[in-house]
């Protein structure tokens, strides 16, 4: 979910292809866990963008300061509670609700450390993007239960369960690949994007997006990403994502809506061409 550059507002079936379907599958029973998995044939694997002096790459070791900034970032998002805000957790009080925010997006921090790409730029993770690679896929055991993923299966409440694994998950994965095609193995998908409250406005979001798009159109790869924010379609338009379809979740008492946005790979005459 690429789900927030404003005040919050977003980035695992035969065969598995990317981690709704595998969490999806995840969460039939506790004893239904899988004893053995395939060996996928994988595309070729897509060179990921270098650092520079603004943007550097999160090592696994500093998971949790990154998950803290996203944390904040999607504090009020509605996709980010909509797991959390359900009738059976009523009683549970908003310092416990936060606890399982600040997981849940630690778990999604870990994963995209141990198999994508994760970004952070200014003093103090100022603001952080989660980015699956092309090819790239978090659907794998291993990185499941490194994670903590499969947490989620204990942590949710039953309501909060069939809204993650049965509508959520099933709804990201055939949405994109419905919009994507033949492409959405071959694109770079944002799942996060989120500042702190008091570092927006310094450019940090730009820098974060450029750093990688600018990687995908020397490959001639699209980008993909779902807003949960409306204010932030029009910002993503800046940097060439166009809105695509809208998608909502509808287990809530409002439905929840999530643009869907594609930005084509620009060549490089093109871009001189702009400029000039």
């Amino acid at each position: 979910m690429a789900k927030s550059i404003a005040p919050a507002g977003i980035t695992m079936v035969e065969p598995i292809t990317d981690r709704k379907a595998a969490l999806n599958s995840a969460n039939s029973q506790v004893n239904d866990v899988p004893t053995s998995f395939r060996i996928l044939q994988q595309m070729p694997t897509a060179s990921l963008p270098p650092p520079n002096d603004d943007v550097r790459v999160v090592s696994a070791g500093e998971y949790k300061e990154a998950a803290a900034c996203l944390a904040e970032a999607f504090a009020e998002d509605d996709v980010a509670r909509y797991f959390i805000d359900v009738p059976d957790r009523e009683h549970w009080s908003e310092a416990d609700k936060w606890n399982l925010h600040v997981e849940i997006l630690e778990y999604v921090t870990y994963a995209h450390c141990l198999k994508g790409l994760v970004t952070t730029v200014g003093p103090n993770y100022d603001a952080v993007a989660l980015w699956m690679p092309p090819s790239k896929n978090m659907d794998d055991l291993i990185t499941i239960f490194r994670s903590g993923m499969w947490r989620l299966n204990y942590k949710l409440s039953a309501e909060g369960k069939r809204r993650f694994f049965n509508e959520f998950l099933p709804l990201l994965h055939d949405t994109k690949h419905g919009v994507l095609g033949d492409r959405d193995d071959d694109s770079w998908y944002l799942v996060y994007l989120g500042s702190r409250p008091g570092a927006r406005g310094k450019g940090y979001a730009r820098k974060l997006i450029e750093h990688v798009t600018k990687q995908a159109d020397r490959e001639g790869r699209p980008c993909y990403l779902e807003s949960s924010n409306a204010i932030n379609p029009p910002i993503y338009r800046k940097f060439g994502f166009e809105e695509r379809r809208r998608i909502h979740l509808q287990r809530a008492e409002k439905n929840v809506e999530l643009d869907i946005m594609v930005r084509e790979p620009v060549s490089q005459e093109k871009e001189t061409e702009e400029k000039n």
